[in-house]
């Protein structure tokens, strides 16, 4: 009775989705294929660089796409998050004594502590004004790591230190694109669990239709302040490994262009999907570097093939796609 009140081209996509809950370790397993085969087709430092920035970007984007994917709540300020857990891993080594991998995990507390703090409040509001209160947090955050240059090293941004552990240095772009892959990895399993959990099922309900899902029982503000506590854990984490990566960060990796960024990233792939978030940051990161042969016409170009793909691939892409196999086939 359910599936009859679903557009025909939603229907393919509910099938996809049913035929992968049906084999759970199918997404896993085709990521962990993916990630493994990557480095036969990487031939130097900068290509693996590249593509340690998709996963640490793809890792951010998991945790939005729960959030907006799933519970619908739009943030246009998460690169906020970024920007405590990248400067957690270079204050808390350059001012308070800390190992990097502690301040890694103080970093993705705090996060998770000033999501409570602030989610309470702008969780309550809707649509627009939800959009607009998540902008001024990460616009204050930003502010906040521009104006602290006692600590934060102001506009010009201040050295990160290598991560150690045990004796052992993380450094190099090989060793980080395995980091940031496995990190993935498990952040997609975790994804995947939370989704067939009855907290990922209240989100989906949440996101059909707040009052529905209050009326059938489910604790709305409490599903959505916990999809945006984890969603910032997510970028934080993400965050703390560009910081570590790059051996240096300023405040542009909490500015407004990177929320938005990260909203584009999830928005291309396609939202409600995990394969989506990895799909749209490799499009957002890879194709930039591809275009530079042309110069003067590359962010033109770019703008183009952008708007060529919200127009044509309407749902983003993986749910698209998905959509049109599922279609082929029946």
């Amino acid at each position: 009775m359910q599936d009859e009140t679903l557009t025909p081209a939603a229907r393919p996509i509910r099938s996809r989705l049913a035929s992968l809950r049906r084999h759970p370790l199918a997404l896993p397993a085709a990521l962990t294929v993916l990630v493994a085969v990557t480095p036969l087709f990487l031939a130097s430092s900068y290509h693996y660089r590249i593509a340690a920035l998709v996963l640490i970007f793809a890792l951010a984007c998991l945790g939005l796409n729960l959030l907006m994917g799933y519970a619908g709540q739009i943030s246009l300020g998460h690169a906020g998050f970024m920007g405590i857990g990248a400067y957690a891993v270079a204050i808390g080594p350059a001012h308070l004594g800390l190992p990097s991998w502690l301040s890694l995990l103080a970093g993705a507390a705090l996060s998770a502590l000033v999501a409570f703090i602030v989610g309470r409040p702008i969780l309550r509001l809707k649509r627009h004004y939800l959009a607009v209160a998540t902008l001024g947090f990460g616009l204050l955050i930003a502010i906040v790591l521009t104006n602290e240059a006692e600590f934060t090293g102001g506009p010009d941004g201040m050295a990160v230190e290598r991560m150690q552990l045990f004796g052992w240095t993380a450094k190099g772009t090989v060793t980080w694109y395995w980091i940031s892959a496995i990190t993935f990895l498990l952040g997609a399993k975790l994804a995947l669990n939370l989704i067939d959990s009855p907290t990922g099922r209240a989100l989906r309900a949440i996101h059909d239709g707040e009052v529905a899902a209050s009326v059938l029982g489910v604790d709305v503000a409490r599903k959505k302040l916990a999809a945006f506590v984890l969603a910032a854990v997510y970028a934080s984490v993400a965050g703390s490994y560009l910081a570590l990566f790059n051996g240096h960060i300023t405040p542009d990796v909490a500015g407004f262009l990177r929320s938005i960024e990260l909203v584009a990233m999830v928005v291309l792939g396609g939202m409600g999907s995990i394969l989506g978030s990895l799909v749209g940051t490799a499009v957002l990161v890879v194709l930039p570097q591809t275009l530079t042969v042309l110069h003067d016409y590359e962010h033109m170009v770019l703008g183009l093939i952008i708007i060529c793909i919200m127009i044509f691939l309407r749902e983003g892409i993986v749910p698209t796609l998905a959509a049109a196999l599922g279609a082929r086939r029946s």
